[in-house]
């Protein structure tokens, strides 16, 4: 009991045909496709059918691990960028943090040193003023010549 082709298959069929011939022919008639049948590689898979298809079933079965490495590829290029600019917001996060922490210990230092070094010039200009005005002809006066290095108060009494 062989089931007998209806006329509807057989017209799909010549329909289908039509349709893949006119794919063939349009793929023939591409430029690019007579550019590289007249080349010598075209030539020869022409010549060799066998060479030709196991050229077509590797590119085939190929491409998608190729693919699947290019992604790869890709992502992990993108992956890297990513983490190069993580590693350098951090790298500079973290360095500008440490200068900040430096430039502020800085800046309590020299505080602290011009405030040490001012009370020192105070602390030392009153003591030369102080050493020196006993030199001044007003003290000297106030001595009478007596003793050039003593020293007599106002509240002292000396009896000569």
């Amino acid at each position: 009991m062989v089931k007998m082709e209806t006329p509807s298959t057989s017209r799909d069929f010549q329909e289908l045909q039509k349709k893949l011939a006119s794919l063939i022919d349009s793929i023939q008639s591409n430029s690019k496709v007579i550019a590289f049948m007249n080349s010598a590689i075209g030539q020869y898979l022409d010549k060799h059918p066998f060479v030709a298809l196991t050229l077509l079933m590797f590119l085939m079965v190929s491409a998608i691990p190729v693919g699947f490495f290019l992604l790869l590829v890709v992502l992990m290029s993108l992956a890297a960028c990513v983490g190069v600019i993580l590693v350098e917001g951090v790298v500079i996060s973290i360095g500008g943090l440490t200068l900040l922490c430096v430039l502020c210990g800085l800046g309590f230092v020299s505080l602290a040193m011009s405030g040490t070094l001012s009370v020192c010039y105070v602390v030392l200009s009153s003591l030369t003023n102080y050493w020196f005005s006993f030199s001044s002809p007003k003290h000297q006066q106030i001595l009478g010549n007596k003793c050039p290095m003593t020293v007599q108060y106002p509240d002292s009494t000396r009896h000569d």
